[in-house]
């Protein structure tokens, strides 16, 4: 029996002849009205290659300089980012292909899971005191919250940078939202989704002195088990003022650092990518959590990792030596890498004068340049020398040591290039908003759950269909030109989007069963036509808004294909519909390895606001990190390497599963002798 968690280290065997089947079957699926019969299942092979696999050339990782610089300094001209290293760019690519699953063979990965060693979800610096943050229940919610409906609207009831606002920034995005038991079994579900609940990605606040937090700049890791900071150490004073330079006075950062262990520990080579979908996740509950109190979020991408690194000490990082064995007890493997850095702050607020009411653009960038050249040439060595407190907790006694997920790391990695940082207008939101259930914004994000099945025979309303993905739109649904990343949650984002939608309609009142299309980009849809099956129909859907660039590309009774490319799981079939996110992989080429983890960060932010959507209707949905990469591509016709399949999502009714009892994040309940339950099989 073939299983998600792969098999012994073998290569990419000869796909050619599964090719040749499935595109055989998706033509006779997408051709002749979609009647998948028993001639046309999709079956897996039950005996795996066992060609080698080929080896990878060495990662020479691209770093920027930072110099020693004792006193800060009046910044020089803005350099020009490096171009982009080929041997990088190679090896993310040989990456990308390498951890594909296919009919023949999944991905490498663990043969089967050792519970004792399941890493712990929940890191301490021992030896450092909470610091605790206010709780924000549903059930203290003031009557007159936001609706969700209201939501994407801009900013309203704007508060000012305090503990409070600070509290609930975090409470929204990412601490708990519940408990589950079932039997001994206990387990926490959190605001942000992750791969199998595994949650790799570590969370840090930056910011200057602040009533009832600390009396000085600082660091602080999260914990989202007690909804409390740790203060990890101290930024010099003037170092953290040329840190807010040309962005607003009242700003704040979060850092998000990454575990690839965790994911590794069930999911092997292609942990890399999943851990890149849950910083997406975030960073879409970050932009959605500030939407609640008034706040702006946006990437400020000019900082590369290794000046991150420093700045959230995590420096310093061991290596575990070339030719070791791959299970042994590597304590290398549980140190945190620094992935992205988030400028949070109020946003525009209108005042009133007594005689007249003006909006103040204290919520405005535009153009600064973040970081400085200053803080990028010092940042380095100045954090080095901080006293950082704390020792990190231990997640596994034991590991396993996937060396090819160290490779794409460092070969991904950015160096920082100050770069110009700007604030966008908050775009015009059309279409049919009345159709939403009558949640609240926080009901909406604080009650969203992974639904594990799905109701087969639900069929969800055309109204509803548009307006989720009109939702989707990273311009905004009035915008008659797509690309530009403005509507939240994707304003985070500061690149335009490159990331497109297949979608299997399954169940959809009044829209006939197929494939569809929504192009996310204008600029890519020539492209598009050109790269996918030439033989799609490209026809507009009945009733679809004149400005969502929506196509059906064949009819079809797809839910069969749909199941078998998901790795055959029933939820990808079962649902209303489920999409593939279709990036447009030559991006890397064009800037630069560390394009590769961005590209899932986005397909991250577009998961978390249709797992969102989903909830306003209703309904719910679930991320789908294992599916057969090239036969997706195989039902496009896309047969070159310049669009590829990222990530999956499935959109229905989930079915509740009685057993599960629930239980409120905080406190976190005391039970003795429980035992975390074995996740699905599948992501």
């Amino acid at each position: 029996m073939i299983t998600a968690s792969g098999s012994s280290a073998q290569g990419l065997g000869d796909y050619s002849s599964y090719g040749r089947m499935l595109r055989l079957k998706a033509f006779q699926a997408l051709s002749y009205g979609g009647k998948l019969n028993k001639a046309h299942f999709l079956k897996a092979p039950t005996i795996l290659s066992t060609l080698s696999r080929p080896r990878l050339p060495p990662v020479l990782a691209s770093f920027s300089s930072v110099s020693a610089q004792p006193e800060l300094q009046e910044p020089a001209s803005v350099p020009a980012p490096p171009p982009p290293y080929a041997p990088d760019i190679e090896t993310v690519l040989s990456y990308h292909e390498r951890t594909k699953h296919s009919f023949q063979k999944y991905a490498d990965g663990p043969h089967g899971l050792d519970w004792t060693n399941q890493p712990n979800p929940f890191r301490r610096y021992q030896g450092l005191s909470h610091v605790p943050l206010r709780h924000y229940p549903l059930n203290m919610s003031p009557p007159d919250q936001m609706a969700y409906s209201k939501a994407f609207t801009g900013f309203t009831d704007v508060q000012i940078l305090s503990k409070a606002a600070v509290s609930q920034l975090f409470y929204d995005s990412c601490a708990l939202s519940a408990w589950k038991k079932a039997g001994d079994s206990l387990w926490s579900l959190r605001i942000n989704p992750s791969s199998g609940n595994l949650h790799p990605t570590e969370v840090y606040f930056i910011s200057g002195t602040m009533l009832g937090l600390h009396d000085k700049p600082f660091v602080a890791h999260y914990c989202p088990k007690e909804h409390a900071f740790e203060i990890k150490g101290e930024i010099p004073y003037d170092l953290w003022v040329e840190m807010k330079r040309d962005l607003p006075n009242d700003v704040v950062f979060i850092g998000l650092t990454s575990i690839h262990w965790r994911e590794a520990w069930k999911y092997g080579e292609r942990a890399f990518r999943y851990c890149h979908h849950d910083i997406g996740h975030i960073l879409g509950a970050i932009s959605m959590a500030g939407i609640g109190i008034g706040w702006d979020a946006i990437l400020v991408d000019g900082w590369g990792n290794d000046a991150l690194d420093h700045l959230l000490g995590v420096h310093d990082r061991k290596t575990i030596t070339p030719g070791s064995p791959q299970k042994g007890q590597y304590p290398e493997l549980e140190q945190e890498q620094a992935v992205c850095l988030v400028a949070c702050f109020p946003g525009k607020r209108k005042v009133n004068w007594g005689f007249r009411s003006t909006t103040e653009p204290i919520g405005e960038v535009t153009g600064g340049i973040v970081p400085s050249e200053v803080v990028a040439r010092t940042v380095g060595p100045r954090m080095s020398q901080a006293r950082w407190q704390g020792r990190a907790s231990q997640l596994s006694t034991d590991h396993v040591w996937w060396d090819i997920i160290d490779k794409v790391a460092a070969a991904s990695r950015k160096p920082t290039a100050p770069i110009p940082v700007f604030t966008k207008p908050v775009p015009l939101q059309t279409g049919l908003t009345s159709i939403y259930k009558p949640y609240t914004l926080r009901e909406v994000i604080i009650r969203r759950r992974s639904a594990v099945t799905m109701d087969s025979k639900h069929v969800l309303s055309m109204d509803a269909f548009y307006q989720i993905l009109s939702k989707a739109l990273p311009s905004g649904p009035g915008a008659e030109v797509q690309g530009e990343t403005a509507q939240f949650p994707f304003r985070v984002l500061p690149w335009k989007s490159e990331v497109h939608l297949a979608i299997f309609v399954h169940k959809v009142a009044g829209l006939s069963k197929g494939l569809y299309f929504l192009i996310r980009n204008s600029e890519h849809e020539q492209s598009l036509q050109q790269a996918l099956r030439p033989d799609f129909t490209w026809h507009r859907p009945d009733k679809c808004p004149l400005t969502l660039p929506l196509y059906r590309l064949a009819e079809a009774d797809c839910e069969k294909l749909a199941t078998q490319v998901s790795c055959f799981q029933e939820i990808g079939g079962a649902g209303c519909f489920s999409v593939g996110m279709i990036a447009r992989l030559d991006v890397v080429k064009e800037k630069g390895a560390w394009m590769y983890p961005r590209l899932h960060w986005e397909c991250g932010v577009l998961g978390q606001l249709l797992y969102l959507e989903a909830h306003a209707f209703g309904v719910s949905a679930t991320g789908i990190g294992c599916y057969f990469d090239d036969p997706v591509h195989d039902i496009l016709g896309i047969k070159g390497k310049e669009f590829q399949s990222l990530y999956h999502l499935s959109v229905g009714a989930a079915v509740e599963d009685k057993r599960i009892a629930g239980l409120p994040p905080y406190p976190a309940p005391k039970s003795k002798d429980t035992k975390p339950p074995e996740p699905p099989l599948f992501k």
